[in-house]
């Protein structure tokens, strides 16, 4: 589904915070004290509004980014510029990792799914400069990035074995994890490009979830009303993805 593209807006020169509870970005907040503060200046502390795109295909990657909270889908584009998500992107990981490395611009876009008060940017050069010191935040970035294409290969086999019920609850499962909290944004066209369905079917389908009790879904929200039902309701798929990346930053 197409959507219109909102830019990245300026930062808003926050400084970075002190490594500890104060670093809303896991990986971040897992690095040792002396490899956070040598690249803690060099953070650009930015809000994340809804629908901003950070990336787009083929476009060079100038910074790459660290959600401290909300999140982002990374979509593949096709020919007719419909959209459709092959993966989210919380608080627990980042964008660009791979273009970043190699130097060529992303083959999707990524584009933010809940908005966030704090986003850390770091400059594609000062990112490369630290993978290059091979130390605690390369093995962090690496171990993230192997979780990350698991949980893209879980997502693969999930579209191809498992119901759009299932699919669905699987995907509300891993927005409530990074938003923190029961109700959150989610329009028609934002559960086409995650399920790659048509409207008419996303009505079915949450409409099936919330006559079970296990959602509320109107007017462009839904709440989670019943999270253990809703796990029930989702496939093996969820679990082995948040097992993935919770194990990432564990130190």
């Amino acid at each position: 589904m197409a959507a219109k593209r909102a830019r990245t807006p300026p930062p808003e020169n926050r400084p970075p915070p002190s490594r500890g509870p104060a670093v809303q970005n896991l990986l971040l907040a897992a690095l040792p004290l002396d490899e956070y503060e040598r690249f803690a200046q060099r953070l650009e502390v930015i809000p994340l509004k809804l629908k901003q795109f950070v990336h787009d295909p083929g476009d060079p990657v100038e910074h790459v980014y660290f959600p401290g909270g909300g999140f982002l889908s990374v979509l593949t584009v096709l020919e007719d510029g419909c959209m459709v998500e092959v993966a989210t992107i919380g608080r627990e990981g980042m964008t660009g990792v791979s273009a970043a490395l190699d130097g060529n611009g992303p083959r999707s876009v990524v584009m933010v799914q809940a908005a966030m008060a704090t986003c850390y940017r770091l400059a594609v050069d000062d990112f490369r400069r630290e993978m290059d010191q091979h130390g605690a935040f390369f093995s962090l970035v690496t171990r993230y990035s192997q979780a990350f294409i698991g949980m893209i290969m879980q997502s693969t086999a999930c579209n191809a074995v498992h119901s759009v019920e299932q699919r669905l609850a699987r995907w509300l499962l891993m927005a409530h994890d990074r938003v923190g909290k029961n109700e959150f944004p989610l329009t028609q066209e934002f559960v086409a490009m995650m399920l790659g369905a048509a409207r008419p079917t996303v009505l079915v389908v949450a409409g099936t979830l919330q006559n079970a009790g296990l959602i509320q879904y109107r007017r462009g929200n839904v709440t989670i009303v019943n999270r253990e039902e809703l796990e029930s309701a989702s496939c093996e798929c969820y679990r082995a993805s948040a097992d993935l990346l919770r194990g990432v930053s564990v130190r």
